[in-house]
């Protein structure tokens, strides 16, 4: 059996990985033919061919549809949301084939994935600000952690890129940033340097540059004692290690109810803690809908960190 696949990175790793690794598991894969990076991900097949240059939200050409799951929203996604056929379905233990001793800070890992993309047209609203992020690395480095923070820029060379991401780079969605008093405008690159316990991931990566770019994010995270995310692909990748992560929720067919239970793929696959927080926001939301599901909604227009920084402080 041969797997060809060039979905968004989360559904890639949420629909195709798994199923090739059951094919893996019987003997049945041939090889696999994927986007530029992704050879990490299926390091259990020795012939994978980075052939893509480009991904695709379109589920038919991506290849969606000759897997045993075609939609990452589940079989039944308005009664069972996030439930997948698991009958074809093993995730690789991640943990397990890329843990070491090599990277180490010293202090135990918390992983922390953001972003900051158009998200299907609309500004971005699901990623965490320099206030935000400010709050968070000075509360886990007080309370002994290191942190690793990613964000990728979408201009790197390492992968490849979606629809969303390729228009944000267009757009001029560059950075994160704030005018911070007596400093100036600085990113959230520029935040990680004020800490000595913060890293961040694109100096790891040039640090251990005899590894590849995802190689590096595998290890890195095999290692990691907790991860804090937006949703998205990153909360499905920090869902591989079996650890508690914490995932920020804004909009979405994940704020359908349940979404996050035992039978969704997410802690299928690892058996992790999957704690979502969300911050429903109106705007970007069908407002009567989600507050059907239970929701509070969020009118200011902009994003209430409050539920996280009080769940971070919760579980480390």
């Amino acid at each position: 059996m041969i797997i060809r696949n060039n979905a968004e990175f989360g559904v890639e790793l949420a629909l195709a990985v798994p199923y090739a690794y059951w094919l893996h598991k019987n003997n049945q894969l041939e090889h696999v033919v994927t986007s530029k990076g992704m050879k990490p991900f299926y390091y259990f097949c020795d012939d994978v061919r980075e052939e893509f240059g480009h991904r695709t939200i379109d589920n038919a050409e991506a290849g969606l549809n000759d897997l045993p799951n075609n939609w990452i929203h589940g079989v039944n996604p308005l009664e069972e949301p996030g439930v997948l056929d698991y009958s074809k379905w093993t995730p690789p233990p991640y943990k397990e084939h890329y843990k070491n001793d090599e990277i180490d800070f010293g202090k135990p890992i918390i992983f922390i994935s953001n972003k900051f993309n158009l998200e299907h047209g609309e500004e971005p609203l699901g990623y965490f600000d320099i206030k935000c992020l400010h709050d968070i690395f000075s509360y886990l480095t007080e309370s002994g952690y290191s942190v690793v923070y990613k964000r990728v820029s979408n201009r790197e060379s390492h992968f490849t890129v979606d629809q969303n991401e390729m228009n944000s780079v267009n757009m001029g969605y560059h950075n994160i940033s704030a005018d911070v008093e007596e400093v100036g405008t600085i990113t959230d690159y520029d935040l990680t340097k004020y800490f000595d316990d913060v890293h961040l991931f694109d100096d790891v990566v040039e640090k251990y540059n005899h590894y590849s770019y995802n190689e590096i994010q595998l290890k890195v995270m095999a290692n990691s004692k907790g991860f804090i995310t937006v949703c998205g692909g990153n909360s499905i990748l920090s869902s591989f290690f079996g650890e508690t992560v914490i995932s920020y929720v804004h909009k979405g067919k994940e704020l359908r109810p349940n979404y996050f239970g035992k039978n969704s793929y997410f802690p299928k696959l690892s058996g992790a803690n999957i704690i979502p927080v969300y911050d429903v926001i109106g705007k970007v939301n069908d407002v009567e809908l989600v507050k059907e599901y239970g929701y509070k909604i969020n009118d200011t227009g902009t994003n209430d960190y409050t539920k996280l920084l009080e769940q971070i402080k919760e579980e480390f």
